[in-house]
């Protein structure tokens, strides 16, 4: 990868970390703004509609957790080198794939096996 297209990804990569932050603090904030559905004096029907909403924003702030943390990764292999290059089989990964996950740690090859491991 060229030296200019480091300082893009790095530009784009510091930008989703930004948005990130962002939106971890509204839906913390969110969060803790909100009772629980256990704390609802209500109607037992409206309970579970309250703890599917308290449940779905958990889901959002995990997804973005999760994904901030793999935007702090990539950063850190940009820093030391290693960006664009996969993690498990040392091909680069396709700079398709950068654009459309700048996060992106592994080749399209390694991460659908990785994908499958999980499952």
């Amino acid at each position: 990868m060229s030296r200019l297209d480091m300082a893009t990804a790095r530009k784009r990569l510091e930008e989703a970390r930004d948005e990130l932050d962002r939106s971890v603090a509204v839906l913390d904030g969110a969060r803790s703004a909100t009772p629980l559905a256990a704390d609802y004096p209500q109607d037992p029907a409206d309970a579970g509609a309250n703890l599917s909403e308290s449940d779905r924003a958990e889901a959002m702030l995990a997804a973005a957790k999760a994904r901030r943390a793999l935007v702090l990764e990539a950063l850190r292999r940009l820093d030391e080198g290693r960006y664009g290059i996969c993690v498990d089989c040392g091909a680069a990964v396709p700079e398709g794939r950068l654009e459309a996950k700048p996060e992106a740690a592994r080749c399209v090859a390694c991460q659908a096996r990785h994908d499958r491991l999980r499952r």
